[in-house]
């Protein structure tokens, strides 16, 4: 058996050229462009990488990105300033405020997130987004838990009835992509089981998994010894190893050996390529959310 692959990068693509037509319609109506502000705090080059590739995305569907860099000196009471200068719009409107993490140790990252009031979250994280999440009314969806949904709904790939095991219990894809897939709808319904460092057999219960999600960090994690026959895998691991052979020394893999898990698995997705491209996608979309109900447009 041979898997398929699941191209986050030609998804990604397609929900641009949709966000494009609504941010042009939001525009016209509105007379602006939504407005993203990021918040970059030091010089740490994977930090920096990302964040212009969101700046790039966002200015391809029509929304204002701006950068806002800070010292990675500065310490928690400055960064909470700072959001809470971005929030009352002191430079003009932002309509989405994002911090890019990891911030550096010495800052409280959870405080500097919960600075960021809840109509202004487009990660999905405050505290208020991820109970209406609970709740099964979402506003404002993490965005990598929500292009894991949207890539299995795009693919075809059936949840409603199936065991989905998910390997990583963060906030930020873990826990709210497992209250995604137990929700009742498209792309939900599934039986969900989220493995952590703590969980036993954890090959076992992997091999039980109709989808297996693996997004904990771990070049390689998922071999093809934990994978059902004919499962979709979904590799949300973004690791960067050392390789002689590439392109300065180094290459980006997943937490999939993705040559094993391809003889086995239905569906895999790669990395790059899978779900890194679908989380700026997500990005954009609530952007475009958050500057529609500030305007009083009402959701989509």
């Amino acid at each position: 058996m041979t898997a398929r692959t699941l191209d986050g990068k030609a998804l990604a693509g397609r929900i641009e050229d949709s966000l494009r037509v609504e941010v042009e319609t939001f525009s016209r109506l509105e007379g602006r462009a939504p407005r993203l502000v990021v918040v970059l705090v030091g010089e740490m080059a994977a930090s920096a990488s990302y964040v212009k590739s969101k700046a790039s995305a966002a200015a391809r569907v029509g929304i204002d990105a701006e950068v806002v860099r800070v010292p990675a000196t500065a310490d928690t009471e400055a960064l909470v300033a700072l959001v809470g200068a971005l929030a009352r719009d002191e430079q003009g409107p932002a309509d989405g405020i994002l911090v890019q993490l990891p911030l550096p140790g010495h800052v409280d990252t959870q405080r500097v997130l919960d600075a960021v009031p809840a109509d202004r979250d487009v990660d999905g994280f405050h505290p208020e987004n991820a109970g209406l999440l609970s709740q099964g009314r979402p506003r404002f969806i993490p965005c990598t838990a929500a292009g894991v949904q949207r890539m299995l709904v795009d693919a075809g790939i059936e949840t409603a009835g199936k065991h989905a095991v998910i390997i990583g219990r963060s906030d930020i894809v873990g826990k709210p992509l497992a209250l995604l897939l137990a929700a009742r709808g498209t792309g939900g319904d599934a039986t969900v089981t989220i493995c952590h460092s703590r969980s036993e057999n954890l090959a076992a219960i992997c091999r039980q998994a109709d989808i297996l999600v693996a997004a904990v960090g771990k070049p390689g994690l998922v071999t093809a010894e934990m994978v059902k026959p004919g499962a979709a895998v979904i590799d949300v691991g973004i690791n960067r190893i050392a390789d002689p052979a590439a392109k300065g020394g180094s290459r980006l893999v997943g937490d999939v050996d993705f040559a094993s898990v391809a003889e086995v698995a239905g569906s895999v997705s790669p990395v790059p390529g899978g779900v890194g491209p679908l989380t700026v996608a997500m990005l954009l979309a609530n952007t475009l959310l958050a500057a529609e109900l500030r305007m009083g447009q009402g959701p989509r």
